[in-house]
């Protein structure tokens, strides 16, 4: 692998990905931030990691978090959240991320909730990097099976049950499932406040409040998170940016990088079958 991407602006700064052939629905994540801020985006499956050094600073759900070392991280899915470095050394940290349907295929348990997205347990957090390491450095297939389900039963003990929705919320969450379904076209305030039944600026501010980022804010990081799903598979990233909305492969490129902290060329690269 090569140093940096050419975008991050210290040469401390790092980020590496990596899939595992054999059990989809699985991301793995290693990196070093010192002078990167990520931009908000989502991943669309539950996060769980943890800091081994350093200390990070983060906006979730509306509330800014700082999470030091040996502190365990858990991001419920499609969570818009920030990034950025708490330390003048920056934070070293590992996460992975689980598709819900793998999840709730693995355990049996359906309706995953974190309430709590992070908590000082040094145990778990050396417990759930060295997983993560293991998994992530492990290529037989029985063995990965293994550690993975390891790595759950460790921090199954801070999930519960999801809460129930608020009154209110479903219009949002049909706002939400149009973004998903129309993230290739070019959107509209007024288009989108129709789906809610409000008047456009009066649908805007509801929106801010409820998910804490504007609309065209949710709408970048789905687009960018559809983008590591076609990347994953191959596509060219030129394709890519035109399957996605974008205005070109530039544009791909720092919108990614900014929330990513990689480039999509790189990303695939690190993410292709062995």
């Amino acid at each position: 692998m090569e140093g940096v991407p050419e975008q991050f602006n210290d040469k401390r700064d790092c980020a590496r990905f990596r899939h595992l052939d054999l059990l989809p629905g699985v991301e793995l994540y290693h990196a070093h931030i010192s002078r990167y801020a990520f931009e908000p985006h989502t991943h669309e499956a539950f996060g769980i990691g943890a800091i081994e050094t350093g200390a990070e600073r983060f906006r979730y759900r509306g509330t800014q978090y700082v999470a030091p070392a040996n502190s365990v991280v858990t991001m419920n899915p499609d969570e818009l959240h920030t990034g950025e470095a708490e330390t003048a050394d920056g934070w070293r940290y590992r996460m992975v991320y689980l598709d819900p349907a793998l999840l709730e295929q693995v355990t049996g348990i359906r309706h995953w909730w974190f309430s709590d997205v992070t908590r000082h347990d040094p145990l778990r957090t050396r417990l759930i990097c060295t997983q993560i390491h293991t998994l992530w450095h492990t290529d037989d297939p029985l063995a990965q099976q293994g550690i993975l389900l390891n790595l759950i039963d460790t921090f199954r003990p801070l999930a519960h049950h999801a809460p129930q929705r608020a009154e209110g919320a479903h219009r949002f969450d049909r706002v939400r499932d149009y973004l998903h379904d129309n993230y290739m076209h070019s959107l509209t305030l007024d288009a989108l406040a129709n789906v809610a039944a409000l008047s456009p600026y009066h649908f805007q501010r509801q929106f801010k409040a409820h998910f804490h980022v504007t609309p065209h804010q949710m709408l970048m990081a789905i687009r960018l998170w559809r983008a590591k799903a076609f990347l994953s598979q191959g596509m060219p990233a030129a394709d890519v940016a035109a399957a996605t909305g974008l205005t070109d492969q530039s544009h791909l490129t720092r919108a990614f990088t900014h929330r990513y902290g990689i480039t999509p060329v790189r990303y695939q690269k690190q993410v292709a079958r062995r």
